[in-house]
């Protein structure tokens, strides 16, 4: 099984399905309480992209620099997301504990982290993003994701839909 080497998370491993796909072991995630998550390096050939590794090191040393006052600042973002959601489809009663939210914060009691991704956009800029996936009990289908721009500013929190694409969130 072939690996690669991160300064900061350590060695990844090649996923056997998908061979641009390099998966971590469980790294604590001060951004959500020390929850330990997999870190997916994705769509990554290192022969390609001599670069990828070092630049996804940056990104991450400052995405582990985050902590629950970073992911609290953006509770606001995530309930708004909630909020247009449930707007949006018909009343359910089981919704209602989202309903009943007063403090904003609150909303990450109904947020369940699950992996992360760490990937190149696709576009001129060709910048790393970290790609936060979740699943939310508001949207059980598709989730949520929360995607960082060079592991410093979230620049995008919506359902999951595999696009890195901007939103100024």
């Amino acid at each position: 099984m072939k690996t690669i080497k991160s300064k900061i998370i350590g060695e990844l491993k090649q996923n056997e399905e998908f061979e641009d796909w390099w998966e971590s072991e469980l790294i604590e995630i001060p951004f959500f309480d020390n929850k330990k998550m997999k870190i997916t390096f994705m769509d990554f050939i290192p022969e390609s992209d001599p670069e990828f590794i070092q630049e996804a090191d940056k990104a991450l040393k400052t995405f582990l620099k985050k902590s629950e006052s970073d992911r609290l600042s953006i509770s606001n973002l995530a309930y708004d997301n909630c909020m247009a959601f449930l707007n949006a489809v018909e009343f359910d009663e089981a919704d209602q504990p989202l309903w009943d939210i007063k403090d904003k914060n609150q909303i990450w009691k109904f947020i369940y982290p699950q992996d992360i991704y760490v990937t190149r956009s696709h576009d001129k800029f060709e910048n790393i993003y970290l790609v936060l996936a979740c699943e939310c009990e508001w949207e059980q289908e598709h989730g949520l994701e929360l995607l960082f721009k060079k592991g410093e500013k979230l620049t995008g929190i919506s359902e999951q839909d595999g696009y890195i694409a901007e939103t100024d969130a």
